[in-house]
C-alpha cells in the first residue's frame, strides 16, 4: 500500500477518548484521558497490516501539534509515546 502520508488527518473521537487517523480502510489511534491540567496519552495502536511504515510517529506528532496548539501539556503514560519524545525532544515542553 502506497501512503500519501501528509493527506493523513487526525480526528479527536472525544466519546472512545482516542485521537484516530485513518489510514487507508484502517484506523490507527492513541487513547487519551483529558484531564484539567494535562492530556494523559495512554496507548497507541497501530493495525498490523501496518505495522514497519511509520504510522505510529506519524500519529504521535499529530496528536502532540494538535496538543500544542490546544495549549495543553501531556502525560506520556504510553511507552511508544515515552520512547518517541525521547528521540525528539523537541517536543519536551509538552510534558507535564
Amino acid at each position: 500500500m502506497s501512503i500519501d502520508y501528509n493527506a493523513l488527518t487526525l480526528n479527536d473521537n472525544i466519546n472512545e477518548h482516542r485521537f484516530e487517523m485513518p489510514v487507508g480502510e484502517h484506523i490507527a489511534f492513541l487513547e487519551y484521558r483529558d484531564k484539567p491540567e494535562y492530556i494523559a496519552l495512554i496507548h497507541t495502536e497501530v493495525p498490523e497490516a501496518l505495522e514497519g511504515q511509520g504510522i505510529a510517529a506519524i500519529l504521535v506528532e499529530k496528536v502532540l501539534t494538535f496538543i500544542r496548539e490546544k495549549g495543553k501539556k501531556i502525560l506520556p503514560l504510553c511507552t511508544y509515546v515515552q520512547h518517541y519524545l525521547s528521540k525528539h525532544p523537541e517536543w519536551n515542553d509538552l510534558v507535564h
